[in-house]
């Protein structure tokens, strides 16, 4: 996608469009249960603000990484809508949901340090976000333990996709060490 600032934007926005209608029914698992739109587009923001991404098929690729995992998306639709390159990278990011979940964690760790440039940039990203919402506003029946578990399963599949961008595991880094403080706080 090489394009002009405006069409830049016009993707953008078509993008965050699609993730909200797709995700519209959907809530987050804090005890508020935010919209879950606020969370693509905060993997969005995430890759331009803090990693400084302007590749294009990334930014709407984080906006729509859990479109095909998570609601009725087909990789068809995505391709009509965003092209070849979005399709792939959507697709190079998502679960498959009828594996079970230890198996999904698994293959996440597995198969990160064999993903694309995009597809890295976007996990890392997305593990961010759900580390900055575990200390915010962490999911309301999860137990201390079970938030631990999620955090150092993230930093093992971050560990798989070093040298990324170094102001995204910067950043990722420092949302570990105080999730895991404040984690041990809670458990003392």
């Amino acid at each position: 996608m090489r394009e002009s600032n405006e069409e830049n934007i016009s993707i953008l926005l078509k993008a965050i469009r699609f993730a909200a209608e797709k995700h519209r029914n959907q809530r987050r698992k804090d005890k508020e249960a935010s919209p879950y739109i606020n969370h693509p587009i905060a993997v969005g923001e995430t890759l331009f603000q803090h990693g400084r991404v302007r590749d294009m098929v990334t930014l709407v690729g984080g906006i729509l990484h859990d479109t095909i995992e998570d609601t009725e998306t087909t990789l068809e639709e995505l391709e009509a809508e965003f092209g070849v390159e979005v399709r792939a990278v959507v697709q190079e990011v998502s679960d498959d949901k009828s594996l079970p979940k230890e198996e999904r964690k698994r293959l996440q760790i597995e198969n990160a340090k064999d993903a694309s440039e995009r597809a890295k940039l976007i996990k890392l990203a997305d593990k961010i976000c759900n580390l900055q919402d575990i200390i915010a506003s962490p999911p309301a029946n999860w137990a201390v333990d079970r938030k631990r578990r999620y955090v150092e399963w993230a930093q093992a599949v971050i560990e798989e996709i070093r040298g990324t961008n170094s102001e995204l595991e910067k950043r990722f880094e420092g949302l570990c060490k105080k999730a895991l403080l404040q984690l041990a706080e809670r458990s003392s």
